[in-house]
């Protein structure tokens, strides 16, 4: 039987959950929101969430970054694809550079803080290595076109 009790992050069932991120650049400044709700409350990561049901990939990073953020941004390119298991939840993380398109930051949905800041400062305040591991992908892919 499938175990089907939710836990504190809302994942119920025993199945992965699809999610997205973004690593959202405005010049030389990264996106970081800090979290407002389970799973890694009070942390402060690149903006995302669940896929839904018909919704393709980057679509989801776009309405995801605008629901957190306010902020509209094109999809640049994949980054990577992360599998993140932790006792309270289980997520497969596709993550996408962005580059800032309109909308000043104001933390939403599942944040309590959005803001633009400097690489040094967001690699300071992110706790997770998939994180540190996306903004640095994030990093060469920009250096890597030119941007």
């Amino acid at each position: 039987m499938q175990d089907t009790k939710p836990n504190p992050s809302g994942q119920s069932g025993s199945h992965p959950v699809l999610a997205v991120g973004v690593v959202c650049w405005r010049g030389d400044e990264v996106l970081l929101i800090r979290r407002g709700q389970a799973p890694r409350l009070g942390e402060w990561s690149i903006p995302g969430g669940k896929v839904q049901r018909g919704e393709a990939l980057h679509e989801a990073a776009v309405r995801e970054l605008f629901e957190e953020t306010g902020v509209e941004a094109k999809i640049s390119g994949l980054l990577a694809i992360y599998e993140i298991i932790e006792p309270e939840f289980h997520y497969i993380l596709i993550d996408y550079g962005a580059e800032w398109l309109s909308g000043e930051p104001v933390a939403g949905d599942d944040a309590d803080a959005a803001r633009f800041m400097p690489l040094d400062e967001a690699m300071a305040l992110i706790n997770n290595a998939d994180m540190h591991d996306a903004l640095l992908k994030s990093v060469s892919a920009k250096q890597g076109s030119g941007r």
